[in-house]
C-alpha cells in the first residue's frame, strides 16, 4: 500500500498532483511505519487557518510503560523553537526595546566581532537570517547538551566565552571569513545569541517572556522551555534511537541545552497547533494578537535568502523543522491550499521523515477535498 501511495505522492507543494488517501489507508501506513522498530510514537495535526482536521498520537511514549503517544505528550521540539524567538523580536521591535540593524554590541555586556571582518558590525538582522558569521564548533556546541536534566551552565556565560576574545572556548575559527550579510550559514550559537539579547532588553528571562506574550495568549499550557518547569515529568515523551549493533531503539536520556531558545522548546502538538493556526491568520488567534500583522509580515519576508526570514524557513512552504538526539520534528503552512502539518517523531534514526510529510499532507489534502463536497 505504500508504495502505491508514494507512486502519486509527487511533492508537497500546493500546486502538484496528490494522492487521494483514505482514513483507512492512512492509518494502516503509520502501522507500518510503527512496525519496523526504528521509531516508537508519533503524533501528528493539521490544521486549517479555522480548524484541527487532526490532532492525534500514535505508537508509544514510553515503551518499557506502554504509554501511548498522544496529542498531549510533552516533547522538545528541537529547531521549531527558533520560531518563538522570531515572535518574540519582533515584540521587542514593536515595543521600541531594540532595533534590528544596530549594532549587537550595543545590546550585551560583552562584545562580539568578527575578528575577519572587524570593522563591521553584526546585527539581529543577521543572527535571525543567520548571516551573522558565527559559526558553531562541534565538539563545544554538542558538549553543551546536558544529559539528565536542564543545562547548569547559564546561557551568557557560555556565550562569552565562545564569543569573547578573552573567553574559553573563544578562537577565530568559531566564526567565518566573511561579512557580516554576506553569506548564510546556520547557527545554533547565533540563535541563542539572540535569545541572550531578548533577556537582556526585556530584563525577563526567556521562559518568563513568551509564556506571557506567546502561551498565554495562544493557550498554549502545556509549553516549556525547561524540565525544571514541567508539574509532571510523566507527561515529557521518552527519547530514542536506534543502536547500530543490534538495531533495536534504545533510550536516549533527557537533556537540557545550554543555547536553548535555539533548540529547547518543549510543547505537544495540541499546543503547537494553537502556534500555527495563529500564524496562518497573520497573527491572530481567536481574536488575540501578540504582534501587528505587518511586523508577521515583515517576519516573514527574507533579507539575504530566498528560503530563509527571521527565524522563519519560508517557500512554498513556510515553518521550521527540527531535529536533535531522540527527536524529530516539522511545523509548517502551505500558503497556496492553506494547510498547515505538524509532525513530532521521538526518535533521531528514523530514516523516512521525509516521507512521512509527503503522505501527512495528502492526507490532509484528501480530507479537505472531503469536507469542501459538503
Amino acid at each position: 500500500m505504500k508504495n502505491s501511495i508514494l507512486a502519486l505522492s509527487l511533492s508537497i507543494s500546493g500546486n502538484t498532483i496528490f494522492s487521494q488517501i483514505t482514513a483507512e489507508e492512512f492509518n494502516h501506513y503509520i502501522k507500518t511505519e510503527l512496525s519496523k522498530g526504528t521509531i516508537a510514537g508519533m503524533g501528528i495535526a493539521i490544521v486549517t487557518n479555522d480548524s484541527i482536521l487532526l490532532s492525534k498520537g500514535y505508537g508509544y511514549a514510553d515503551i518499557q510503560n506502554k504509554i501511548p503517544f498522544s496529542n498531549n505528550t510533552i516533547i522538545n521540539i528541537a529547531s521549531i523553537s527558533k520560531s518563538f524567538i522570531g515572535v518574540s523580536i519582533m515584540y521587542a521591535m514593536e515595543n521600541n526595546l531594540l532595533d534590528l540593524d544596530n549594532n549587537v554590541n550595543e545590546l550585551l555586556s560583552f562584545n562580539v566581532i568578527n575578528p575577519h571582518s572587524p570593522d563591521q558590525f553584526i546585527t539581529l538582522r543577521h543572527l535571525m537570517g543567520h548571516t551573522s558569521g558565527i559559526k558553531d564548533e562541534d565538539t563545544i556546541y554538542k558538549a553543551s547538551y546536558h544529559y539528565g536534566g536542564d543545562s547548569p551552565e547559564l546561557l551568557a556565560v557560555f556565550l562569552e566565552d565562545y564569543l569573547s576574545p578573552d573567553g574559553k572556548h573563544y578562537t577565530e575559527n568559531n566564526f567565518i571569513y566573511s561579512k557580516p550579510g554576506e553569506t548564510y550559514l546556520y547557527s545554533n550559537i547565533g540563535a541563542g545569541l539572540a535569545g541572550h539579547i531578548l533577556e537582556s532588553v526585556t530584563g525577563k528571562p526567556l521562559n518568563v517572556l513568551t509564556r506571557e506574550i506567546i502561551f498565554k495568549p495562544l493557550e498554549m499550557d502545556d509549553t516549556y522551555w525547561f524540565l525544571s518547569e514541567m508539574p509532571d515529568l510523566s507527561k515529557h515523551s521518552k527519547l530514542y534511537k536506534v543502536e547500530k549493533n543490534t538495531n533495536t531503539l534504545i533510550e536516549i536520556e533527557l537533556y537540557g541545552l545550554t543555547t536553548y531558545p535555539d533548540g529547547g522548546l518543549r510543547t505537544t502538538i495540541s499546543d503547537l497547533s494553537n502556534y500555527l493556526i495563529w500564524i496562518m491568520n497573520k497573527g491572530s488567534f481567536k481574536g488575540r494578537s501578540i504582534i501587528k500583522s505587518s511586523s508577521v509580515a515583515e517576519m516573514l519576508t527574507p533579507d539575504y535568502s530566498n528560503s530563509y526570514a527571521k527565524f522563519w524557513e519560508i517557500g512554498e512552504r513556510i515553518g521550521h523543522g527540527g531535529w536533535d538526539p531522540g527527536v524529530t520534528t516539522e511545523m509548517y503552512y502551505i500558503p497556496e491550499d492553506q494547510l498547515g502539518i505538524i509532525i513530532f517523531v521521538n526518535s533521531s534514526s528514523y530514516k523516512n521523515f521525509t516521507e512521512l510529510g509527503r503522505i501527512v499532507h495528502d492526507y490532509g489534502k484528501s480530507i479537505l477535498k472531503i469536507t469542501d463536497n459538503f
